[in-house]
């Protein structure tokens, strides 16, 4: 699980409806169950990967999309949520479980080495408690992803303000990423791994939170701009796209070589500096 396991909260304005009038929501990085409350209500969200995944709730990522089609009035006829039966809260607990043993064996033994029934076994539940649970280990694993690209992408961007001019922040943004790998390069190894399977691989390159860390790094580079560090032509898209992938190609040193990450982050500050030399001003 992320190494932040307490809630998220995070409000938001709905300016475009009432200056007064504040959306609050709040979701578990260790479960896909989500409450947002709305002028006094409360309402079930899901995290997912699309909309289309939940039809009949509203997806905490599309809650700004969704605010200037709502109204106050309109709340009446919404049913607030109840609290979590016992039943509700064992199976939390259950998933809970699973996901903490998966992640430890894929840790230790990578995606391959590890089986639903090693799993299950270091959960302390039958393998039919798993499969109750997540339809199949890439199911599981993306799960874990899900949750370690939140925590990356939220690590990264704590990162990226601490810079000092857009170089330095690139390079604390790559650092942040290979230290939160560091000590579990056989879990960073397993994505690798997954990511490029003919069956599961596009879903989990397609993740959300993949897309977030490619837009931290352009967040960084508009933010260069604005300074005057960058020029206006900086073509931040697709420079953005070009770190996030030299970001990643550095992995099979620290995964196959053995690269500390003072090796890595050496490498890092070269190719940052090349990848800029175009964009600056002057």
């Amino acid at each position: 699980m992320p190494q932040n396991m307490g809630h998220t909260r995070e409000e938001i304005t709905a300016g475009s409806i009432d200056a007064s009038l504040t959306i609050t929501y709040q979701w578990s990085q260790s479960r896909k169950l989500n409450t947002f409350t709305f002028g006094g209500h409360v309402f079930a969200a899901r995290r997912c990967l699309s909309t289309a995944q939940c039809p009949d709730r509203i997806c905490a990522g599309e809650i700004k999309r969704r605010m200037k089609h709502i109204t106050p009035n309109s709340l009446s006829a919404e049913t607030p949520l109840r609290a979590p039966t016992r039943r509700a809260l064992a199976k939390q607990a259950t998933r809970l479980k699973v996901l903490t043993a998966a992640r430890h064996l894929f840790s230790e033994q990578g995606y391959e080495g590890a089986t639903i029934r090693d799993i299950a076994a270091a959960a302390g539940m039958s393998t039919g408690a798993v499969f109750a649970n997540f339809t199949d280990k890439s199911d599981l694993f993306r799960e874990i992803m899900s949750d370690d690209m939140a925590a990356l992408s939220a690590a990264m961007e704590d990162a990226a303000q601490r810079g000092h001019g857009v170089e330095d922040g690139l390079l604390k943004i790559f650092s942040a990423g290979y230290s939160f790998y560091q000590s579990r390069m056989q879990l960073a190894r397993a994505a690798f791994s997954v990511s490029w399977d003919a069956d599961g691989g596009q879903t989990l390159r397609g993740m959300p939170y993949s897309n977030g860390i490619q837009e931290v790094f352009a967040r960084q580079l508009a933010i260069a701009v604005d300074k005057g560090e960058l020029s206006q032509e900086a073509e931040i898209k697709l420079r953005s796209q070009m770190l996030f992938d030299t970001y990643l190609s550095n992995y099979p040193h620290a995964i196959f070589d053995g690269w500390s990450l003072d090796a890595l982050q050496s490498r890092a500050r070269d190719q940052i500096r090349i990848l800029l030399a175009g964009a600056r001003r002057g």
